[in-house]
């Protein structure tokens, strides 16, 4: 076929091999079905989905060093900006791609000549919603990397015939998801199974479907909160309609231990034999309730210890908690090795092969309440006490009340813009897109490392962080659009360059809803 929309094409047939059930053709081969039931083709779009967004290169290489709660051991390019062009040019096909097999599960429940069948893997409507608020999940992670993007043509390749996708504003694609997640959860019939089997994610739960999709709606209002005034209208419609009530509704997806079905993660690490990341030290300051001397940054709850840093790491050989020293060149990280953490031997949560990576947590919707309702202390707290509560469960930890109520005493003292901002970002830990957009949009946590300052200093040497890139601000605001659409969506393409900071495909055109000006820039609410 074309290659001209390669992103947009159908990929679950690369996914799994399914056997066939009642055919009535007996020249049909049942080992290669024609039609695969919709709660198979879920399954393998959720998985799709989740190994090319949580795994070493989207995730390791690019976000969660974005969001500096992760550091390269080896090679730290992507640390300091430098891409490698072949990466950004697949993972913009997968992810697209992602968006075609939840269209296919779509499709298969709308279309008259097969909704009949695929009623009985789960009501349609109900199918269909799930379906819908994957998609506004992953377009959300895809505009927030890229910036303006296809939108609107999306998934007309197959429907349609269209070999050019048009670039939407994202301004105008916030828009459209938000009216798609409340046309999605309107639609639940809460009394009927959205899936009778395949959806690893809520096991076909109607019921906290809707809850996760008026959650992300809240998610995507408070991206909004800075730009755009009825943000608090789309959160009380939310909360009107049904969010999440405990961690027992946080959107996970949980590998099995069978087989080759295990995390991306853990597949980096063990599978491959490589040992490339550590914890990166802004984020081991926080936990370790530090502050960063070296660049005179202070702490919000100094001497307070995270009791979730042993679930996010390990110590050291010397049995100390350390983090690898962020942003240094290739050629003098290594220097570190010896005295960071060593998850290879360590073996922290994250690269258990059956590690549940995080859509969306109950604690992170608390902390958007918190914002919502002026940094409500009770919001706040409920926030800090869901995410240890949901971290230590997910380690098969017990955490002692004790434990748990002197963190949420020390950690309460002030609630505000900076210490929601960085509980949320605490507990965002391992999605590094969600806590690189919060990054964004409030300027918090200013713990973490600005270019031109202070990295480490090694034999009597002050290492700066020195972007390879230009980024004109604090942080990368965005990924450049991959070289492929130039030239197989060429005209496309060079419209939306045009749209950006300087008409050039650049790292530094802001987001729709990032309005900060300046380093270390709060801007407020609407």
């Amino acid at each position: 076929m074309n290659k001209i929309l390669s992103y947009f094409y159908i990929g679950v047939s690369a996914l799994t091999l399914f056997s066939c059930n009642d055919l009535e053709d007996v020249n049909t081969d049942p080992n290669s079905p024609s039609t695969v039931p919709s709660n198979m083709v879920m399954e393998g779009a959720e998985k799709w989905t989740m190994d090319w967004i949580y795994d070493v290169w989207f995730s390791g290489r690019q976000c969660l060093t974005y969001c500096q709660q992760w550091t390269q051991r080896n090679y730290t390019e992507e640390d300091r900006y430098q891409i490698r062009e072949s990466v950004n040019n697949n993972y913009f096909n997968y992810l697209y791609q992602g968006l075609a097999n939840f269209d296919k599960v779509i499709q298969l429940n709308t279309d008259e000549a097969t909704k009949g069948v695929n009623s009985a893997y789960g009501a349609n409507v109900n199918q269909v919603a799930a379906a819908k608020i994957m998609k506004v999940w992953l377009m959300d992670v895809i505009t927030d990397t890229w910036g303006n993007v296809p939108y609107t043509d999306a998934g007309k390749l197959e429907s349609e015939g269209l070999l050019y996708a048009k670039y939407d504003s994202q301004k105008n694609i916030y828009a459209g998801m938000i009216k798609d997640l409340t046309d999605a959860v309107n639609s639940i019939d809460v009394s009927k199974s959205a899936f009778t089997s395949g959806d690893v994610i809520f096991g076909g739960d109607a019921e906290k479907w809707k809850r996760f999709g008026n959650s992300l709606k809240c998610r995507l209002a408070i991206h909004l909160s800075k730009v755009d005034p009825n943000w608090k209208t789309y959160i009380k419609e939310a909360v009107e309609s049904g969010v999440m009530q405990s961690n027992d509704d946080a959107a996970k997806f949980a590998y099995s231990a069978s087989g080759s079905d295990y995390c991306k993660f853990y597949e980096g690490f063990y599978v491959e034999g490589r040992n490339d990341f550590s914890i990166a030290r802004p984020l081991l300051y926080l936990l370790k309730g530090e502050r960063d001397e070296l660049n005179n940054k202070t702490h919000p709850w100094e001497g307070t210890v995270d009791p979730r840093m042993h679930i996010y790491t390990n110590p050291n050989s010397a049995g100390e908690y350390t983090g690898m020293p962020f942003v240094t060149p290739t050629g003098t990280q290594d220097k570190f090795r010896a005295s960071s953490p060593n998850w290879y031997s360590g073996h922290p949560l994250a690269l258990s092969a059956t590690y549940s990576v995080p859509l969306m947590t109950y604690a992170e919707l608390k902390f958007i309440l918190c914002e919502y309702n002026g940094y409500d202390k009770q919001d706040y707290e409920d926030g800090v006490r869901a995410s240890l509560e949901y971290w230590y469960g997910l380690a098969g930890e017990s955490l002692d009340a004790a434990t748990e109520d002197a963190y949420v005493t020390a950690v309460s003292k002030r609630v505000d813009a900076e210490t929601c901002a960085i509980q949320k970002y605490l507990d965002l830990f391992t999605n590094g897109t969600e806590a690189w957009t919060e990054i964004r949009r409030t300027g918090y946590p200013e713990q973490i490392m600005r270019p031109g300052e202070i990295a480490c200093i090694y034999n009597g040497n002050t290492i700066r962080f020195t972007p390879l890139s230009e980024t004109k601000g604090d942080i990368i605001e965005r990924v450049k659009y991959p070289t492929n659409e130039s030239t197989l969506n060429g005209e496309n393409f060079r419209a939306a360059v045009a749209n950006l900071t300087d008409g050039t495909n650049n790292y530094y055109s802001r987001m729709y809803w990032d309005a900060r000006t300046s380093t270390y820039d709060h801007p407020a609410n609407k």
